[in-house]
């Protein structure tokens, strides 16, 4: 993985984003950003996306307020927080900007989760064209964040984009397909998927939605990679 550090501004951000490259800080406090270009890149196939039964009758059942584009700070500040297994991430301040100014042009976009009326989980990331990369989630609930990552998918699907790409392949993200692809394949993808067009949809038709969300509870369980437990 190479790492490359340069003053980065918004329209920079987009061309890199476009390249296959992303930015990410050390540490919560570091002052330093570099550019990351795994060599394995993670995505999630949006056709073969599953959701699992019991996580769509906790999306479908009211259970969470969720809320697109409404509070995209609160998101990101959200997903900078240490919490347990993650003592320490990777948006300092410098990407808390950038990602905000990205927002503020329309690029970046968050999905919110509340339950009476806070916010306990959610996910950000960049529209470009039919691709979206997702940044980061956080959840402070059991299930906000799958939730938050559900309507993402089935918006995605509704608006006719093309890749998601996940930049690494947690165990996580691989319960609902996530899948590894090597740096020039993926890069094939994105140069597609970046010069397509789809539309970002903050307020789909629910009937349509829930239909989404229905048809992705019907995608087969991804098969355990082999030499691991299921």
């Amino acid at each position: 993985m190479s790492r490359r550090t340069f003053h980065i501004s918004p329209e920079l951000m987009l061309r890199a984003y476009r390249t296959g490259l992303f930015p990410m800080a050390e540490t919560r406090h570091g002052e330093r950003l570099y550019w990351l270009d795994p060599e394995q890149r993670g995505l999630l196939p949006l056709a073969g996306f599953h959701l699992p039964r019991r996580l769509l009758r906790s999306v479908l059942s009211g259970h969470f307020c969720v809320t697109v584009d409404r509070d995209f700070a609160a998101v990101i500040a959200g997903c900078a927080e240490a919490a347990p297994g993650r003592e320490e991430t990777w948006i300092n301040a410098e990407i808390e900007s950038l990602f905000t100014e990205l927002y503020r042009l329309g690029y970046a976009h968050s999905i919110e989760c509340r339950r009476e009326g806070a916010l306990v989980g959610g996910l950000y990331g960049v529209a470009i064209g039919a691709a979206f990369f997702g940044e980061s989630m956080f959840s402070r609930a059991r299930d906000a964040a799958k939730v938050a990552l559900a309507e993402l998918v089935a918006r995605l699907r509704l608006g006719g984009f093309r890749l998601l790409d996940t930049q690494f392949v947690t165990r996580h993200l691989a319960q609902f397909g996530a899948i590894e692809v090597s740096r020039e394949a993926y890069k094939v993808l994105l140069a597609s998927a970046v010069e397509a067009e789809a539309r970002w949809l903050a307020a789909p038709d629910p009937a349509a939605l829930r239909r989404e969300l229905r048809a992705m509870a019907a995608t087969p369980a991804p098969l355990p990679a082999p030499g691991k437990p299921p």
